[in-house]
């Protein structure tokens, strides 16, 4: 038996249970089993393997259980780094990049804070960018800030992002030149329909505060123009829904807000300031 007959089992096995991706997600299995980077395992595929069947077994018994791949290699890319992850936080999206680059597009500030940080790999991967700014993450599962303060050591930025629990702006001190959040957003209703992979694996907290989906923001509008500095942004994802409402909460408020889209231009980025900056 070849490597190759090893992964097409793999597939085939991923594509009868009706899991999407059945390819990409079992190159990518077989890679973790192996120890070796996904892009190594093409090279692979002629050889004659010992013992892959029996180390990518579990691996695969775990996808078909619904299981999300990040979970189970225990990383997933992120702005090109690769973020430990678990069931303790949400899985990095691509959608949450589009935060990032509007992140990026202004001045590196002198303080941020990322509100509900899950994995850190927002306020990690801007202090990775911006090796002046110094960050707050906050969170209120002590369990998701241990993954990401293992996260900030990875890239040598826990000397400059500090970790809070709490729920937004509770034990928060001082002010901000750019706040960020991708909070929970997705409504009660929406819950049902959502994949297993999230539905049945990702942390609640994270993905939903229930009713409209709108809670989050209006807790964090509210404490905003006490924590926001003078001149200061702040982004925030949303809901490719959810623009115009979640605008209107900060708009209520005084604040300038403008919606960003992502790459496949859905709404997914609130940029908010002062009216009077």
């Amino acid at each position: 038996m070849t490597l190759g007959d090893v992964l097409a089992k793999a597939v085939r096995t991923l594509r009868a249970a009706g899991i999407d991706g059945a390819e990409r997600d079992a190159r990518w299995l077989l890679a973790h089993a192996l120890s070796v980077p996904p892009d190594r395992v093409g090279p692979m595929l002629s050889h004659p393997v010992s013992g892959a069947e029996a180390l990518l077994a579990p691996l695969l018994a775990a996808r078909l259980e619904r299981r999300p791949v990040s979970q189970i290699t225990g990383a997933r890319l992120f702005w090109g780094r690769s973020f430990e992850v678990s069931s303790d936080v949400l899985d990095p999206r691509p959608e949450t990049e589009t935060l990032i680059a509007a992140a990026l597009e202004g001045n590196a500030p002198g303080r941020l804070i990322d509100l509900g940080t899950g994995s850190g790999c927002i306020a990690v991967t801007l202090l990775a960018e911006w090796p002046t700014a110094r960050g707050l993450a906050t969170d209120l599962s002590a369990a998701a800030l241990k993954v990401a303060a293992r996260n900030a050591e990875a890239y040598d930025v826990s000397d400059r992002l500090s970790l809070a629990e709490g729920s937004w702006w509770n034990s928060v001190v001082g002010r901000f030149d750019l706040v960020l959040s991708n909070p929970p957003y997705i409504a009660a209703s929406e819950m049902p329909g959502l994949a297993p992979e999230i539905r049945l694996w990702e942390p609640q907290m994270a993905l939903t505060p229930g009713g409209d989906g709108l809670d989050a923001y209006r807790a964090i509008a509210a404490g905003l123009e006490a924590r926001l500095a003078p001149g200061g942004r702040a982004l925030f994802e949303i809901g490719a829904e959810q623009g115009v409402r979640a605008a209107g909460l900060f708009h209520e408020l005084g604040f300038v807000v403008r919606i960003l889209p992502d790459l496949d231009q859905r709404d997914r980025v609130l940029e908010v300031h002062r009216r009077s900056d």
